[in-house]
């Protein structure tokens, strides 16, 4: 744990627009309660409208109660109340910082700060280029013994901070790729933002590709919302934190339970500190050296996949794409617009269906994003059905000796949920299967290359298990553990062949199951 002497006690305010009574007061009362705070730091515009509220404490007549610390101006219309040279002291207790850089307190603390909005190319003492973006980025990269930095302070928001991550329902008008990628890089252990009167607080993210054995720490973004504002929304952030210098590894590195994937992805046009492009890391690649980075090409050995929405041609005969002949069109119980549903052949119940793209996508890691979404509302869907006759899924893709991705779904008794990750990590104990558990909100494209063997299950208490197939991989596996006598007790339905029935009688299943999950199904409705 951190010496205790080494904590700090930490206010972050949110758009302060001129109110400055209101927030040094709520921070005033706090301190009467909590005791004094070391640091208040201010992103968004310190400055408003109406200046009448900061004549007294510029003349020294109010004392700001804590060591504070602002941004600079968002609008020109303010910039005559900052130094255009960089920052300095504009009143007793209040220090303005400067356009961007990295801070350090005395306690060690170090603080990287950028301020303005994104004017892209447009540099001005109101706006930050990208040029901005990466001086400051090779300034906090450039420290010899870089691991990150405690505390990020941008005005505008990170693009896309909010994938994986909790719901956001409003989203923010200016938010800029250029800090997602200062972000990125600099790996923050708090990120704070503010201009879009906007109170969020984001489930961590981790800094560190799963399972590479080299750990980092995670990060948090927080957005704030403007000071006294009418609707009460959270504008002041309260929290203790020890400088990052001081944390032991151990304590750095944990990784709370709602940790996700990082949101941000890497723009392979932006320049390294050393001027070459960064190269694209996996935690599992096709080589003993998988975990690390690749060499070769800028990009790694191979170049990124893209996600578009036309989906590759099969090389031969494809038994489940949609416009298939070799297709079995009598097992399909429902066809959206990039995903259909069909009965499973030889099912292990008479509930066990497919989810299948109607494109020829190999495997959920090449799947398109409009493929992925609507494989996902027809796990939804499934969800209500099962559980509308007392059942629970088990969803799981076995990607081997297999061409289009498949995504099973097996039904099992709801009462036996709670036994089902058990009951999958005793059978791959018993095969020699090494079968890890990855975080709920993880990104299965953030795990594994396209081209990558694998075998993935979504369980129903929402545990995800992954299994980086090397060769020798039971093609059953799925089957044999939904089919053991703790869930659903039918060991001689661990081979489909062994449970399949007449055409007839699959037609017959087909329609049985269509009618009953009309009411469920998005795309009869």
């Amino acid at each position: 744990m951190a010496e205790p002497e080494r904590s700090l006690k930490v206010f972050v305010s949110g758009d302060v627009n001129g109110k400055f009574n209101s927030l040094f007061s709520r921070i005033s009362s706090i301190q009467k309660k909590m005791g004094k705070f070391d640091l208040l730091f201010c992103v968004g515009s310190f400055f408003g409208n109406d200046m009448s509220q900061w004549v007294p404490y510029k003349d020294g007549e109010k004392e700001v109660p804590v060591e504070t610390y602002i941004l600079g101006c968002n609008d020109d219309e303010y910039a005559q109340h900052f130094m255009e040279d960089g920052g300095g002291e504009l009143c007793s207790n209040v220090t303005y910082l400067g356009k961007s850089g990295l801070f350090t307190s005395t306690s060690g603390l170090t603080v990287g700060y950028l301020s303005g909005r994104d004017g892209g190319d447009k540099d001005d003492f109101s706006h930050f280029s990208k040029a901005d973006v990466d001086a400051l980025k090779r300034k906090i990269l450039n420290t010899s013994t870089f691991k990150g930095i405690d505390i990020l302070l941008t005005s505008v928001w990170p693009k896309d901070v909010n994938k994986y991550g909790t719901e956001l329902k409003q989203q923010p008008t200016c938010a800029s790729e250029s800090v997602a990628q200062l972000a990125l890089a600099v790996k923050p252990r708090y990120h704070f933002s503010g201009l879009e009167g906007i109170s969020y607080e984001r489930n961590p993210y981790r800094n560190h590709k799963l399972l590479t054995g080299q750990q980092s720490h995670v990060s948090r973004f927080v957005a704030l919302a403007h000071a006294g504002n009418k609707d009460k929304l959270k504008y002041l952030y309260a929290f203790n934190i020890a400088p990052l210098k001081y944390i032991g590894a151990d304590e750095l590195h944990k990784q709370p339970v709602d940790t996700t994937e990082c949101p941000y992805k890497k723009d392979f046009n932006q320049q390294t500190s050393r001027g070459a492009p960064e190269r694209n890391e996996f935690f599992y690649g096709d080589s003993p050296s998988a975990g690390t980075k690749r060499h070769g090409t800028a990009h790694g050995d191979e170049p990124p996949v893209k996600r578009s929405s036309e989906p590759p041609k099969p090389k031969g005969p494809c038994w489940f794409c949609l416009g298939s002949p070799e297709v079995e069109k009598h097992l399909v119980v429902s066809v959206g617009t990039s995903v259909y549903l069909a009965l499973a052949k030889g099912g292990l119940n008479e509930q066990h269906v497919l989810i299948l793209p109607i494109g020829h996508f190999q495997s959920l890691v090449t799947c398109s994003d409009d493929v992925l979404q609507e494989i996902a509302k027809y796990k939804a869907a499934l969800k209500k059905f099962y559980k509308s006759q007392g059942k629970t899924p088990v969803f799981f893709e076995r990607n081997f000796k297999s061409s289009h991705t498949q995504i099973q779904t097996v039904p099992i008794p709801k009462d036996k949920a709670g036994s089902c990750m058990q009951v999958f990590m005793d059978n791959a104990s018993q095969l020699g299967i090494d079968l890890v558990e990855i975080p709920e909100r993880s990104d299965l494209k953030e795990i594994v290359p396209a081209g990558k063997t694998y075998f993935y299950v979504e369980l129903p208490t929402g545990e995800k298990l992954f299994h980086s197939i090397k060769k020798n991989f039971p093609v059953q596996f799925g089957r044999e553990v939904l089919a053991d006598e703790v869930l659903l007790n039918q060991p001689d339905k661990v081979d489909w062949r062994n449970c399949a029935v007449s055409k007839e009688k699959e037609k017959e299943l087909a329609k049985q199951f269509q009618q009953d999950f009309r009411s469920f199904d998005f795309n009869a409705l």
